[in-house]
């Protein structure tokens, strides 16, 4: 599984803090602290017929990102929702966009990591890409990284940081063994999420994920367990080893950029038959019409 460019993106305008460019002469100072150590906070959106779901949740995880790293200055919600209605005016969006909103400390007055040197304000980026859900809906394919999910003392994961090298370099490993990504194990060993989505996994009609205790406290992993709520569907949140998944009848994962999507295997192990669920699809109908009618009107 590998993203491809969309023609559609091809003169995509930018919107970095509050300046309209065009994507090709577009820039972050190279004394920006996102360029210097990776020191920013990050949000996916997804604006579905006019609208994005969750933002309010997005907005508040971005604040409290910000306020854990101590971030001087942070714009207010209406200044962040404004710069986000200007970028898909510019781009005339209303459908089937991908939001990457990244919040940085900003320009630095030389090069160093003290937050001291950072006297400018905060960079507010908003990119916006004509992009589909990533995922096959058919299914992909895990393969367990080696390389393990932060603990809370190291680098907390509630965090939405800009720094992604793990997941980069687990990516990596998923890429060479030829698995669509890859699964990321927490420093007990137990299951976390993968490099870029949460997990799920099914038994005997119950649906099981891990805690947030070395993963992100993901909003599409949180509104499929309030789904599961409403469904009448039993949820069970714990520590769960690669043994129970391997052996699951359904596992599937979830994100704002895919939505749901099946796991059809992990480490070449056929996850039941092989296909896609029943509960897995159940839950794909009820997120996306969930998705459907709700949301913050943006266009």
């Amino acid at each position: 599984m590998q993203q491809k460019y969309d023609e559609r993106n091809r003169d995509l305008i930018v919107n970095i803090n509050g300046e309209l460019t065009h994507r090709d002469q577009a820039g972050v100072s190279p004394f920006d602290s996102v360029v210097q150590g990776g020191d920013g906070v990050w949000e996916g959106l997804r604006l579905h017929q006019g609208r994005i779901f969750k933002l309010d949740e997005h907005l508040a995880r971005l604040r409290r990102s910000a306020q854990a790293l101590a971030f001087a200055e942070i714009p207010s919600d209406d200044e962040i929702v404004a710069q986000i209605r200007a970028t898909l005016a510019a781009n005339q969006m209303t459908d089937d966009v991908h939001i990457r909103l990244t919040l940085t400390r900003g320009v630095k007055i030389t090069s160093g990591m003290d937050p001291r040197l950072n006297q400018a304000g905060p960079t507010l980026i908003v990119l916006a890409e004509f992009k589909s859900p990533v995922y096959d809906d058919a299914g992909i394919t895990l393969v367990t990284s080696s390389v393990r999910r932060h603990r809370p003392d190291s680098l907390d994961p509630k965090i939405h940081h800009n720094n992604l090298l793990t997941s980069i370099l687990a990516k990596i490993e998923a890429n060479v063994a030829g698995a669509d990504d890859a699964l990321m194990l927490d420093d007990n060993g137990f299951v976390a999420e993968t490099n870029a989505t949460h997990v799920f996994h099914v038994n005997d009609g119950v649906v099981r994920t891990p805690t947030t205790r070395a993963c992100p406290e993901g909003i599409t992993r949180e509104t499929i367990l309030a789904v599961c709520a409403a469904e009448e569907v039993p949820v069970e949140v714990g520590d769960f080893s690669l043994t129970q998944v391997y052996a699951a009848d359904e596992v599937f994962v979830t994100g704002t950029m895919g939505g749901l999507t099946p796991v059809v295997a992990v480490d070449g192990r056929p996850i039941a038959d092989g296909k896609p669920g029943p509960m897995t699809a159940r839950l794909v109908d009820a997120y996306a019409a969930l998705t459907a009618e709700s949301g913050t009107v943006m266009v």
